[in-house]
C-alpha cells in the first residue's frame, strides 16, 4: 500500500511541475533577460548533476580526472559521443592500472 502512495506523490509532483508554468504564464515572455535565463537552466542543472558524479565514479579522483581530460579533449574535436565515452573509460582504466 505504501508503494502506491509513493507513486501517487511522485506523479503529483511531476504533474505540478509541468502544469504550473502553463497556468501562470499565459502570454509569451518578452523580457530578453528572463528568456535567456530560462534557456540556460537545463544546461546548468545537467552540469550540476553530472560533474560531481564524474569525479566520484571511479573511486579514485586521479583516474576520474584522467578520463575527464580525455573526454573534454575529444569532445572539443567534435568526435562522436560513443568514441568520447569509450576513450574516457579506457583512459580512466589505464590510469587506474598505473596507480
Amino acid at each position: 500500500m505504501s508503494t502506491a502512495i509513493y507513486i501517487f506523490v511522485m506523479a503529483s509532483v511531476t504533474y505540478l511541475i509541468r502544469m504550473i508554468p502553463f497556468t501562470f504564464f499565459k502570454k509569451k515572455i518578452k523580457s530578453q533577460f528572463i528568456r535567456s535565463f530560462l534557456k540556460y537552466i537545463p544546461y546548468a542543472v545537467l552540469s550540476a548533476m553530472t560533474i560531481p558524479a564524474i569525479f566520484y565514479s571511479t573511486g579514485n579522483p586521479v583516474t576520474a580526472v584522467a578520463g575527464t581530460i580525455i573526454a573534454v579533449v575529444l569532445a572539443f574535436f567534435d568526435l562522436p559521443l560513443i568514441v568520447v565515452a569509450l576513450a574516457a573509460s579506457l583512459g580512466a582504466f589505464i590510469a587506474g592500472l598505473f596507480l
